[in-house]
This record gives structure tokens, C-alpha cells and sequence, in this order.
């Protein structure tokens, strides 16, 4: 991803009389000789910002509404430009909204692109059996609750750097509401747990959650430096896990018993997972071209291998058939007769399209206003104001309420001019902060929703502040272990 390069954009306060007539500004707005205009002091500018605000406000009601959140914000992100678009064709500038639009509109697809193929990638090992194989063992296992509590936290901590923070506490709160189904407080914990332990696991892989690949794509910070974040990350994960287990029973749920069998080709497609990811990095690290590259090329060695598994289905089914029949294994048997063949095309269309298309709403809204002038107005009050440090510490809480999404496009469009050192804090606060709260992340409140009764927003804000604890010794311990990287500019 490119990061837009604007020259701050000159200032034409609106005449006084436009605060009495709103439309005869849009009529004719003040334009500038060159580059951007600041309508920041414009009507235009003001509905622009509460347009912006109102659909936010649905967004954080989406639990209580029960309205997707990618709706409000693609209507914001129409008419937010659509301002736009109305004030520079009156000003005789529509060629520059037009490349404004375009450039920011690249940004989101390249983004947009890299997400669809690796949520396709976590689609087609979760409908080979990849996900349930791994919740039946650990099911089948007999663990103890203490035991589980700490198993599917650090699970979600080494899972969520390859697979993303939501997919993985999706399936470790699987784990948890089965093992433990009816003990309302172990699961309220370890679905606290879970939350805090995806968000930090993904908080040191540009894989991990969408705020890093962000950073990742935008080049600022390169693929093996992410790890500089590992022990922070991990820090942040450990005192809220530590303190929470001693409020935990030491003892045994019921067994249960479930077999789960890898279908054909799972192994290799985790494999080609890999193969992929490791082709993104190489055209980043050693072409200096974008990782959407590598990703769609690995898009087409799954579509490869698809074509391959349908082909040799009716060869595979006649042998495992032969097989099951000499050993008079019946149950396989059946199962053979509900196998379908692997479509690639059906992973695509299960991919997380709400949440792609709430990304579209919020990149193109922030950078509309962006384009107006608001961010420059934020970056001068944040990065002038105040240090850096404690800018970033206060963007982190405040994605606590306010998405990560639009926090970290904000700071990436604003460019404030930070050390190496402090570009990896926000990274890391904007990655962890969504813990304090359960409405903070996507992994949080799709928990809410799948552990629905037992996980919710109060069971979550009573231990806030031992995730606040946590927050804070992950910053310090970034500002300890990797102090070197404050006096280097990236």
C-alpha cells in the first residue's frame, strides 16, 4: 500500500455569511489556486464530520440494533465524497478530487485484495476439517478447566499471527463453550482470555489483524521487524492470563467424545497457505512490489490444486471405497457418500464480505476527510501538541472504542513525522488496546455473539483494569527492549 504524500493543504476560512447560508456555499465554494482545498472551516467540512459521526454511532450499536456495520459506513463514505466531488466541480478542481478518490480507492483494494485471499485460504482448511480436528482433540484430551483456560489462550496467541485474530477466537471459543457448556464464569474468562490473546498474537505478524498488514503494505515497517513486537505482545497476553487463572476452579468437565476426520488435501493446502505467504513476502521484501502480488499468485496455485482434487475425486472415493469394504469399516463407508468436491469459488463467497466492506466504508470515509483537512488539523494537535509516545498510547485506548481500522488509517494518511521505534508502539497499542473492552475488536464482538449469555460487554469491563495492567507493561516493555529504535526515522 502506498501512503498518500499531500502537501499540507492551504487555508481559505469560509466568509461569515456562508455560516447563514449553508447552500449558497455549496454553490460556490472558496477554492484554491492549487493542490487541496481546507474545508475544514466549512460547512461542507462540518457535515462531512457529523455524517462521519452518525454512522459511527451505528457502527458501536450494531450489537443492540442488530444492523451490519458495513452499512452505515458505505452510505457515510458516498456522501462524504459525494460533498467533495459537489464543492471541487464548483470550484472548476474536479480533477483533483478525482485522483484523491483514485489513490485512496487503491489503497483499500490492494488491502482488500490480500484479505480475500487469505480469509479464502482459512475458508478451505476450515471446510477440509483443519479447525475441527483441532477442537476434537483438545475436547477428547479430558483437560482440566484451569489447564483449557490456559491452553486456548496460548493457542490463540500462535495461531492468530497466520490465521487472524477473529478466525482464531472463533474457534477456541468453539473449544471452550463445548468443553465447559453451562459454567457461565469459566467461559466468560477464557473468552476474556481468548480476546486479549488473539489481539496480542496478531499485534506481531503483518498477518495477524488488518492494522498491521496496513503498516506492513504501507512500508513502514518491514516483514521481519514485526517480531521486534513478540515480547510485548506476549507480556501483554501473560499478566491478564496469570492474574485471571487464579480465579479459576482446578477441576475436571465431563469427557466427551467426537471424531473428526481431515478430508482430502487438508495437509497440502496448509502447505500451499504457507507457500503463499512466503511468495507475498518475497515480492515485498526482495521486488519492492506490492504483497497483494504474491498473495493473488497464491490464489492461484489453491485454484490449481482445486482442479486437481476434483479431478481425481471419482479415483479417490473408488479406492478408499475398496479400502473400507475389506475392513468392514461401515461408518466410512457412509461418509464417503456425502463427499462433494472441492469448489474454490464457494470459499471466496464465504468470506468475511461485512467486514471487507465496512473496511471499504472507513478507509474511504477517513480519507475523505482527510482530503478536507481534518487529519493534518488531528496530526498538529496529536504529534505537535503532544509527544509521540504518549500520542500513540492514547490512539491505542481509544481503539478500545473506536475501531482500530480508522485509528491506524488515520495515522498512516497523517504521516506524522515518528521515529522507527514509535511507528512499532502504535502499531502495537492500536493492535492490544481493543482488549480493554469487549466491543474493541472484531474478535471480542464476534465472541459476544457466538458465546451469547456467558461472554458480554460487563463480563468483560470487570476485569479492564487487569487488561489495562497489561497495556501498560507491554508498552513499557516496548520502550525498554526495543529503545535503540526511538532515535532511527523509518
Amino acid at each position: 500500500m502506498q501512503t498518500l504524500h499531500r502537501s499540507p493543504p492551504a487555508r481559505f476560512p469560509a466568509p461569515r455569511w456562508l455560516a447563514l447560508a449553508p447552500l449558497a456555499f455549496l454553490a460556490s465554494p472558496a477554492a484554491a489556486a492549487t493542490g487541496s482545498m481546507d474545508l475544514t472551516q466549512s460547512f461542507v467540512g462540518g457535515l462531512a464530520v457529523m455524517i462521519f459521526v452518525l454512522a459511527y454511532a451505528l457502527v458501536m450499536a450494531e450489537e443492540k440494533i442488530h444492523m451490519r456495520k458495513s452499512k452505515p459506513v458505505l452510505v457515510a463514505a458516498g456522501l462524504i465524497w459525494g460533498l467533495i466531488g459537489w464543492v471541487y466541480v464548483q470550484s472548476g478542481m474536479s480533477s483533483e478530487s478525482e485522483h484523491a478518490f483514485r489513490m485512496t480507492l487503491l489503497e483499500f483494494t490492494e488491502l482488500m485484495l490480500f484479505l480475500l485471499v487469505a480469509m479464502t485460504y482459512i475458508n478451505a482448511m476450515d471446510e477440509r476439517g483443519v479447525f475441527d480436528a483441532l477442537r476434537a482433540w483438545m475436547v477428547r484430551k479430558g483437560f482440566s478447566y484451569r489447564t483449557l483456560f490456559w491452553m486456548t489462550g496460548l493457542l490463540s496467541f500462535v495461531i492468530s499471527p497466520v490465521a487472524d485474530n477473529l478466525t482464531t477466537a472463533l474457534l477456541m471459543c468453539a473449544v471452550v463453550t463445548k468443553v465447559a457448556e453451562g459454567d457461565k464464569a469459566f467461559i466468560n474468562l477464557a473468552c476474556i482470555n481468548i480476546v486479549v490473546a488473539a489481539n496480542a498474537g496478531g499485534a506481531f505478524s503483518p498477518f495477524g489483524d488488518i492494522t498491521t498488514l496496513m503498516v506492513w503494505q504501507a512500508g513502514i515497517v518491514h516483514f521481519q521487524e514485526f517480531f521486534a513486537l513478540l515480547v510485548p505482545s506476549l507480556v501483554n497476553f501473560l499478566i491478564p492470563a496469570a492474574v485471571m487463572s487464579l480465579f479459576i476452579e482446578n477441576r475436571v468437565p465431563a469427557s466427551l467424545e467426537e471424531d473428526v476426520f481431515l478430508k482430502r488435501g487438508a495437509r497440502r493446502i496448509i502447505v500451499l497457505f504457507l507457500l503463499t505467504v512466503s511468495t507475498a513476502v518475497a515480492c515485498h521484501t526482495l521486488l519492492h512490489l506490492p504483497p497483494v502480488l504474491g498473495m493473488m499468485t497464491g490464489l492461484g496455485y489453491l485454484q490449481f490444486f482445486g482442479y486437481y482434487l476434483r479431478q481425481t475425486l471419482p479415483r479417490s472415493i473408488e479406492r478408499k471405497r475398496t479400502l473400507y469394504t475389506q475392513r468392514g469399516d461401515w461408518k466410512m463407508l457412509e461418509q464417503l457418500g456425502s463427499v462433494v468436491p472441492f469448489d474454490v469459488y464457494k470459499r471466496v463467497a464465504r468470506a468475511e464480505w461485512d467486514t471487507l466492506l465496512f473496511f471499504y466504508g472507513v478507509v474511504m470515509c477517513v480519507g475523505g476527510l482527510g482530503f478536507m483537512g481534518y487529519l493534518a488539523l488531528l496530526s498538529d494537535a496529536l504529534y505537535t501538541g503532544w509527544n509521540a509516545t504518549g500520542a500513540n498510547i492514547v490512539l491505542g485506548v481509544i481503539s478500545a472504542v473506536v475501531d482500530n481500522i480508522p485509528v491506524m488509517f488515520a495515522v498512516l494518511t497523517m504521516e506524522p513525522d515518528m521515529s522507527h521505534g514509535h511507528w512499532l508502539l502504535i502499531t502495537l497499542t492500536a493492535g492490544v488496546g481493543g482488549s480493554l473492552l469487549s466491543v474493541g475488536s472484531a474478535a471480542g464482538v464476534a465472541l459476544m455473539g457466538q458465546a451469547r449469555g456467558n461472554y458480554t460487554f460487563m463480563g468483560h469491563l470487570r476485569w479492564s483494569p487487569v487488561i489495562a495492567l497489561g497495556y501498560a507493561a507491554s508498552v513499557a516493555t516496548h520502550l525498554w527492549i526495543n529503545a535503540g529504535s526511538f532515535g532511527v526515522y523509518g
